[in-house]
C-alpha cells in the first residue's frame, strides 16, 4: 500500500496545485484554455506517439490487457444504454444528462493513468498504459460522440459529422501513428526522440494541473443521484469488471495492476469540453468529474493494492 500511495501522491498533489493556481496566480479562463489546447493537440499526442513507438510490445500481453480493457469499456457502455430507459422513466435524467452519465462511466483520465503507471513500473508501466490507450481511446471517443449526437444534440448529427468529429481527435491519430511506427520498425532521427521526450515529459505535469484547474466544488457536498450513480459505475464497477476479464484472460502481476490503474481513474476532463460542444449536460459532468477526482484519491489506492 505504501508503494501505491507513493506513486499516487505526486499525481493528486499536482491536481490540487492546479486547483489552487486557478484561484490565485492564474485566474483567467483563457490561460487554462490555452494550456488545455496545448496539452490536447501537441504535448500529449507527442507523448503517446513516442511511448507507443518505443514500447516493446513483445513483452506486453497485448491480447490479454487490451482485450480486458476493450471488453470492459464495451460492457460498461452497454450497461449505461440499458439503464437509460429505467432512469428516464423515473425522471432522473433527460437526454443531455444521460450523455454525462455515459461519458462519466466510460471515459478515463489518461494523464492520471499514465502518471501512476509510470510511477509504479517505469517504462514497463508506460508501455502497458500505452496498450490500454490504443485499446480504449478510439472506442470510447467514437461511442461518446455517437451517444452525444443521438441523445443531446438539438439537431441530429449526420454520420459524416460524427465521423469527422472522431477523425479530428488528435489522441486517436497519435495512437495510430505510434503503433504504425512500432510495427513497421521505422527508424526515426535522434532529434525526433529528443523533441518528443521533451514535449511528452511536460505533458503529464501540465495535464494534471489543467485537470485540477477544471474542478468545480459547487454541489460537492450534495451530489445528485445521477452523479452518485456514475461514481459507482466508474470507480467501483468498472475496475471490478476489468479485473474479472483480465483474470479470465490470464493477466497477472504488473499487467493486472495497470489494468486496474487504467479503469479506476476518474473520467476524462476533456469529456466536459465535448459535452459543451455537443449539447450535453456540462454542469452535471463538471460535478461528476470533480467528485470522481476527489474520491479516486481513496478508491484507486485500495483497488490497486488489492491486486498488487
Amino acid at each position: 500500500m505504501g508503494v501505491v500511495l507513493g506513486a499516487l501522491a505526486p499525481v493528486f498533489l499536482l491536481i490540487v496545485m492546479g486547483f489552487g493556481l486557478k484561484r490565485s496566480l492564474m485566474r483567467l479562463e483563457t490561460q487554462w484554455h490555452g494550456l488545455e489546447r496545448l496539452v490536447y493537440y501537441v504535448l500529449f499526442p507527442a507523448l503517446l506517439i513516442e511511448t507507443v513507438a518505443k514500447a516493446d510490445l513483445a513483452t506486453v500481453p497485448v491480447a490479454g490487457v487490451g482485450g480486458a480493457l476493450l471488453l470492459s469499456a464495451m460492457l460498461m457502455s452497454g450497461l449505461c444504454l440499458a439503464l437509460r430507459p429505467l432512469l428516464a422513466a423515473r425522471g432522473m435524467v433527460d437526454g443531455p444528462a444521460f450523455t454525462s452519465i455515459f461519458q462519466g462511466a466510460t471515459r478515463w483520465q489518461t494523464y492520471v493513468a499514465l502518471a501512476v503507471a509510470g510511477n509504479l513500473y517505469g517504462n514497463l508501466g508506460l508501455a502497458l498504459a500505452s496498450v490500454a490507450m490504443v485499446a480504449i481511446i478510439p472506442l470510447v471517443n467514437v461511442l461518446s460522440v455517437t451517444v452525444l449526437a443521438h441523445y443531446a444534440s438539438p439537431d441530429k448529427q449526420s454520420v459524416r459529422t460524427i465521423a469527422m468529429t472522431v477523425v479530428r481527435n488528435p489522441l486517436i491519430w497519435a495512437c495510430a501513428i505510434g503503433l504504425a511506427i512500432n510495427l513497421s520498425h521505422l527508424p526515426l532521427p535522434r532529434v525526433w526522440h529528443e523533441v518528443a521526450s521533451a514535449l511528452g515529459s511536460s505533458s503529464l505535469a501540465i495535464g494534471l494541473l489543467v485537470t485540477g484547474a477544471g474542478l468545480h466544488l459547487e454541489g460537492l457536498f450534495r451530489p445528485s443521484a445521477p452523479a452518485a450513480l456514475t461514481i459507482f459505475l466508474k470507480l467501483i464497477l468498472m475496475p471490478a469488471i476489468a479485473v474479472a476479464l483480465a483474470l479470465l484472460f490470464g493477466v497477472s502481476g504488473p499487467n493486472l495492476v495497470v489494468v486496474v490503474c487504467c479503469t479506476s481513474v476518474p473520467t476524462s476532463s476533456s469529456a466536459y469540453v465535448l459535452a459543451r460542444q455537443m449539447g450535453g449536460d456540462a454542469p452535471l459532468l463538471a460535478q461528476i468529474i470533480t467528485l470522481q477526482t476527489i474520491l479516486a484519491a481513496i478508491t484507486m489506492p485500495i483497488a490497486i493494492a488489492l491486486v498488487a
